[in-house]
Order: structure tokens, then C-alpha cells, then sequence
């Protein structure tokens, strides 16, 4: 079915349908209808437990568009039944004629917990990784008892035939690895710094080969903060400071060991009088004039140009940057379509003519 699909110009480039937090989930229409005339390969969705649930913002996005990929970026297998996640992916991937990639992501540990849900593991994605394809493949599931739970009997149809691409969403090295050893698809974290990208796409990949696997089998999306200077200065502090600090509250740690940056320097922001019983996220809530003192006094410069930031013609240059550190594709997150349009057109007159061989589904990487 993914053969028959037709390709966006610029299958190498993706945005964030409804990019950060938003009252109006109906705005994702015009979103999708724009960001596919403008040529983008793909639109991510990423859930969230208020008005962005995945599989409507999937229903939506197929429903409204006929070429763009459309990748659920991510979700959390423990939030659903597997059959119910399985049932999801396959009525996306036929409304959408084989555009739809399903993506995994390990979530919150604390939210799971408020939730009194299981926290993700290893195991558990690798589990129900082989029950989603079973399935789609129109396999039965007998007698399981495995990380991901016990099922007695799962089955949807026996005359499937299907593979739906998954992603998985990964920041450290072990979850760089189990991606490159199950997933079709990896996609990165924001403010990764270049060398930060060239080192875990070179996880990915030997983990890759070690599980017998094509390395470049594994098509690997780097997510570049995209910020032009048209931007107006309170959304660009939100759609950058913002950003990172509301990333930094959740799970600092993880991102600055990523990017082996100073646990110093995230010790004195975690100290900032601002950070410090803050009631929010900041990217959510933060006025300009805190996240100016953020900027000034409690983030390292080099921590946030780890972006595209300045001209169009400057961010469609950190795209390719992106691209010869070792990533196959680019999601310009933190950008409305619209925000992106002198970004597109920048890149138009840089890009390289061997991306086109990449295919319309953002899971597939040939």
C-alpha cells in the first residue's frame, strides 16, 4: 500500500501539528492542508492528556490531506491495550493509504505514577512491538505472559497483510540502541548539538547491525528548534528559553547527559530563584520578562544554539547541518507552517537532488 502513495517536494522535512501546547485542536485542519501545500514530507502529532489525543489528531490529519506523512510522535503503549493501539495504527494506515507511522515514546515516570499506570521499560516496547506486528500482519497473540502484559487472546483480522512502520523516540544511549534494534524509525530530541546527533546516529546504527539488521534500514529524524527572526521576540523566547526550561524542569538530567554538557551549569539553573517551586511549565506560563532572566542568567548560550535560529537562509543551513551529521531527515519543530514558509523557500535553493529517493511514510527510510 506505502508504494502507491505520492511523495511531498521536501520528503526530508516535517513540522509538529499543533507544536506545543493549544486550546483549539480544529486549528490542526488548517495546519495539515497548509504544511502539506507547502511541500513538507510529513506532520508529527504528539499527545498529550488534554485536547491532543493521537489517534483523533491522526483521524484528522488523514482525513484533510492525500500526499503528507503523518507520524504519531509519540504515544505511550502502557496509556491503551495493545489491541486498542494495534486497532488505532491500522485504521490510520488504511484512511491514510499507507502514510501513517505509529511512534513509541517512554513518557513520565512521575505522570504514570500519578496515573497508577506501569512505567515504561525496555522490555515492555520490545514486547509489544512484536504484538503490533503480529497483529498487523494478521497473526493471533495465544497465551501471552510477557513484559508488556498478560494476554489471553488478541487477534484483529487473519487476512491482514500490513506493515506499519514504528518509531521510537529516544534521547540516552540505551534507548538510542534499543531503537536501533527494533524500530523502522528514530526520532531524536530537541537541542541535541551537532556532535550530540553524530554520536547517536552512530548508535542507532551499529546497534542496528549488531541485531543483523541494514543500518540504513532505520531512517533517523533529527528535531531542530526552528526559529527565524520574523518571529516576534515574546514567541521566540517561548518557542526557545521556554522550550528548553520547561525540558530542563522535566527531565534535565537525561538531555544534559545527552549532549555531555556541564551537570554544573543545570545544578545553577535548577538553583535560579525563577526555577526553583516555579508553577508551571515555562514554555506554557512564562512571561516575557522571565524568560528574558532565564536567557540571561541561568542558560549556558551554547545550550540553546543548539537551534535554528536568525535568516531563513541561516536555519535552512543548520537544516543541511543536520543532514551531514548523519540524520536522514528534519523535523523543524516549535514552527507553525506558515512561521516556516521563508524557511522552505531557503532551503529550495540549497537542497541536495539525492533526497528525493526518501519515501512518503516518515517510517520508512527506502
Amino acid at each position: 500500500m506505502s508504494g502507491a502513495v505520492l511523495r511531498q517536494e521536501f520528503p526530508e522535512l516535517a513540522c509538529y501539528g499543533l507544536a506545543g501546547h493549544s486550546a483549539s485542536p480544529r486549528d490542526l485542519v488548517d495546519e495539515v492542508r497548509h504544511a502539506e501545500g507547502l511541500g513538507l514530507g510529513s506532520v508529527f502529532l504528539s499527545e498529550r492528556f488534554n485536547v491532543k489525543d493521537a489517534a483523533v489528531m491522526a483521524g484528522v490529519a488523514a482525513g484533510v490531506s492525500t500526499r503528507i506523512g503523518i507520524a504519531t510522535a509519540a504515544t505511550n503503549h502502557n496509556t491503551r491495550h495493545p489491541l486498542v493501539t494495534a486497532t488505532m495504527a491500522m485504521t490510520a494506515h488504511r484512511v491514510s493509504e499507507g502514510r501513517y507511522a505509529l511512534g513509541l515514546g517512554r513518557g513520565f515516570g512521575v505522570l504514570f505514577d500519578l496515573m497508577g499506570i506501569p512505567q515504561v521499560t525496555g522490555a515492555q516496547l520490545v514486547d509489544v512491538a512484536g504484538i503490533y506486528r503480529t497483529l498487523w500482519s494478521g497473526g493471533a497473540v495465544a497465551g501471552h505472559q510477557g513484559p508488556a502484559g498478560t494476554f489471553p487472546y488478541l487477534s484483529q483480522d487473519s487476512s491482514f497483510d500490513e506493515r506499519i512502520p514504528i518509531m521510537m523516540m529516544a534521547i540516552g544511549d540505551k534507548s538510542l540502541e534499543l531503537a536501533g534494534r527494533i524500530a523502522d524509525g528514530v526520532v531524536l530530541h530537541t537541542f541535541f548539538a551537532d556532535e550530540t546527533l553524530r554520536r547517536a546516529v552512530g548508535v542507532i546504527r551499529r546497534a542496528a547491525q549488531e541485531a543483523g539488521r541494514d543500518p540504513d534500514s532505520v531512517r533517523v529524524w533529527s528535531v531542530l528548534a526552528t526559529v527565524t527572526d520574523d518571529v516576534p521576540e515574546e514567541l521566540r523566547l517561548r518557542k526557545l528559553v521556554g522550550r528548553l526550561a520547561t525540558y530542563l524542569q522535566g527531565y534535565g538530567e537525561v538531555l544534559v547527559r545527552a549532549n555531555r554538557w556541564d551537570l554544573a551549569d543545570l545544578q545553577r539553573f535548577r538553583e535560579h530563584p525563577l526555577v526553583q517551586g516555579y508553577p508551571g511549565a515555562f514554555d506554557a506560563i512564562g512571561t516575557t520578562g522571565e524568560l528574558s532572566r532565564l536567557r540571561d542568567e541561568a542558560l549556558p548560550a551554547h545550550w540553546l544554539a543548539a537551534s535554528a535560529t536568525g535568516t531563513p537562509e541561516q536555519c535552512a543551513r543548520r537544516i543541511a547541518d543536520q543532514l551531514d551529521a548523519g540524520a536522514d531527515s528534519v523535523v523543524l519543530h516549535g514552527a507553525t507552517p506558515t512561521e516556516l514558509e521563508p524557511v522552505v523557500a531557503a532551503w529550495r535553493g540549497i537542497r541536495p537532488a539525492t533526497l528525493d529517493a526518501l519515501p512518503a511514510n516518515p517510517g520508512w527510510a527506502r
